[in-house]
């Protein structure tokens, strides 16, 4: 089998390559805050409604862009204006030339791994239908790298 995630520049992928690079934590799912001053970025526990916590996909990710305008579509050509991206990110890892980690589902074969190594959101987030968007403040986590 071909390690071609590891091989392979981002441009360079298929749609379905690219797709599938997505080690699925759903950490781009939460909403983030930015701090105005310094541009610091901070996590909040706080996810997209139209988020399975559990399978950490989107419910409808053929229509997220209409259901969420302000979704992050991510891109090759993108990638260097997404620095607040976790450290743990595939596209990430990629764009700077490292090789996937051990849990990533392409290199596990499953997500098993991925949720189990606690690098994905599972049962550590709450939708945002039920936070108010002034009260995001309040769940501002530190445990996305």
């Amino acid at each position: 089998m071909s390690d071609w995630w590891n091989t392979k520049a981002l441009d360079e992928l298929t749609g379905q390559e690219w797709e599938s690079l997505c080690d699925g934590c759903a950490k781009c799912c939460l909403h983030k805050l930015e701090d105005a001053d310094t541009g610091e970025v901070f996590y909040t526990k706080v996810r997209c409604r139209y988020l399975d916590e559990e399978n950490c996909r989107c419910t409808d990710y053929a229509n997220r862009s209409v259901l969420v305008p302000n979704c992050i579509q991510l891109s090759a050509d993108k990638l260097d204006e997404l620095g607040w991206l976790p450290s743990t990110c595939a596209y990430r890892l990629r764009a700077q030339n490292k090789p996937l980690p051990d849990w990533h589902p392409l290199v596990a074969g499953d997500s098993k791994a991925l949720h189990e190594s606690g690098i994905s959101i599972r049962g550590r987030s709450i939708s945002d239908e039920y936070v108010h968007a002034d009260g995001f403040d309040e769940h501002i986590v530190h445990w996305v790298e």
